[in-house]
């Protein structure tokens, strides 16, 4: 049996959310409908001036949906050219840490996974560029030519994505590893020996608290990792990029 490491994707290696880049660049592009772009734009800018907390999660909403609301008349080819254009651009825009992280698990002879909320047709660029042994995307069901509305969102429940790829690949939760930055991940490092919270949003800094999973937070030229112990947290490595 093999030991593994899961990945996210989104804000865990690459630096920004690739579901974001591509549904940007379509409604940029006149594909979405006619209000979609200001809708986004005014949306994203909430959450820039961090005028709630809930601001990030408002604007993620709304992108998805005006997404998933105009895939009844959303081109494949349009949508397949949105992907090369990012993937072109977004590829190697990756946190040092998690990049580092992975040139040290191939060397460990680990089995890679990036498992990710992301459309497959991202993810899976994204995995043969930085030699991924598998990867699960979200996934949007065509039909020639066309999206047929039907839809598999990975980031419901990664547990199971993890639970399906580990018996798969007869990988050995022994040493496992598992990184993520977000809520919807807490599941799948739940599921690993050594979780690594990164970069945590609100809801994943809970979930690694309560379960004092390591956490590792990288800012501009620095990584801090912190370490659980019994009064909380303590910087364990400060290491320049």
């Amino acid at each position: 049996m093999k030991k593994f490491a899961a990945f996210d994707i989104d804000g865990t290696l690459i630096r920004w959310q690739l579901y974001h880049a591509v549904v940007d660049r379509l409604a940029k592009n006149n594909l979405l409908g006619e209000t979609a772009r200001e809708e986004i734009r005014l949306a994203r800018m909430r959450w820039k001036r961090r005028e709630n907390k809930n601001s990030f999660k408002a604007y993620e909403t709304l992108l998805i949906s005006e997404y998933e609301s105009a895939l009844h008349n959303l081109a494949v080819t349009d949508f397949d050219h949105a992907v090369s254009e990012v993937i072109s651009e977004y590829k190697d825009q990756v946190y040092a840490y998690t990049r580092n992280l992975i040139k040290q698990l191939k060397a460990e002879n680990y089995f890679l996974l990036a498992v990710s909320g992301s459309h497959q047709e991202l993810i899976s660029q994204i995995a043969k560029f930085y030699e991924f042994d598998d990867f699960v995307g979200s996934e949007y069901k065509r039909d020639g030519g066309k999206f047929t509305g039907e839809s598999f969102i990975a980031s419901k429940n990664k547990s199971t994505i993890l639970g399906s790829l580990i018996k798969k690949h007869s990988l050995d939760l022994k040493d496992s590893l598992a990184i993520g930055d977000s809520g919807s991940d807490a599941a799948m490092l739940k599921l690993v020996e050594r979780p690594i919270a990164f970069n945590p949003d609100q809801d994943l800094l809970k979930f690694a608290k309560a379960a004092k999973w390591p956490i590792v937070v990288e800012r501009k030229n620095v990584i801090y990792e912190l370490t659980p112990n019994e009064h909380g947290y303590q910087l364990a490595e400060s290491t320049s990029k």
